[in-house]
């Protein structure tokens, strides 16, 4: 699980069995866990919270997404590294 990068506390990581499904990433407090939140990638360059699984405060959330958004072609780029993928799909 190839970790991106790190947000204060938060690390923001991809799961490596995930092969095939829309790109988007995972966000954990601390260390990546099973109980990460899901982030939605959007072909606009935005992001969707598919899950809050992780429970991340309300308060940090919306600084997350965009410090996300503004990664969006690191994200892309090294997606397609991980997964050996041309094309990426997006969930909307």
């Amino acid at each position: 699980m190839p970790k991106l990068f790190q947000i204060g506390e938060y690390v923001i990581f991809f799961w490596s069995n995930e092969n095939g499904e829309p790109i988007h990433v995972h966000i954990a407090k601390g260390k990546p866990s099973p109980s990460a939140t899901k982030i939605w990638l959007s072909s606009t360059g935005g992001c969707i919270v598919a899950n809050n699984n992780s429970r991340i405060p309300q308060q940090d959330p919306n600084e997350l997404l965009e410090i996300i958004s503004a990664q969006f072609f690191l994200i892309c780029r090294r997606w397609k590294e991980h997964f050996c993928e041309n094309t990426i799909s997006f969930y909307c």
